[in-house]
């Protein structure tokens, strides 16, 4: 006795194998963004003698201390609260509670939501590299925080896409 309310529940599972990967990998994920947020980033050279280097962390609070309030919350925002967030959201999509539970659409919902943002993080970083090299007398140097910050969201990425594919029904969210 199968009512398409069952299937639909039922397709919605994630397999425990897989489950156990994908937490895996977000944890793996969740390691590398908090070393990318901390690990130096870039170094910027002005003149030769002046070198600054950057993580996210400290150019955010570099902004905070500058007075950069409006800058600061953006980047503040897209780099290190919303991947937390999305991380934390992924972690209770993944748990057979929400899997079973009605809110599962309204968190699918808000992950195809924040998914347009997702590389808004990205972005930021890579216009502070294009604005920053665009100075005659500035040089950048770029650390291996970037590459793992990178990676970190990159990981984040394909779990979510991997979440959204088994909690998928007639092919749309929800």
């Amino acid at each position: 006795m199968n009512t398409s309310k069952t299937q639909s529940v039922e397709s919605a599972f994630i397999p425990e194998a897989t489950s156990r990967k994908l937490r895996l990998t977000l944890l793996c994920a969740t390691i590398l963004l908090m070393v990318g947020l901390v690990a130096p980033m870039m170094t910027i050279s002005k003149f030769i003698l002046v070198t600054t280097s950057f993580s996210v962390l400290s150019g955010v609070l570099e902004l905070l201390y500058n007075g950069q309030f409006l800058l600061f919350l953006v980047v503040t925002g897209f780099s290190i609260i919303l991947p937390m967030f999305k991380i934390s959201v992924l972690f209770m999509l993944m748990s057979r509670q929400m899997q079973q539970s009605h809110k599962l659409n309204r968190y699918l919902h808000l992950m195809h939501e924040y998914g347009r943002w997702a590389m808004l993080d990205v972005m930021v970083v890579a216009i502070l590299i294009v604005t920053v090299k665009l100075g005659a007398i500035v040089s950048v140097e770029i650390h291996y925080g970037l590459f793992v910050f990178g990676a970190a969201v990159l990981l984040i990425m394909l779990v979510t896409r991997s979440v959204v594919h088994y909690t998928n029904v007639d092919g749309r969210p929800r």
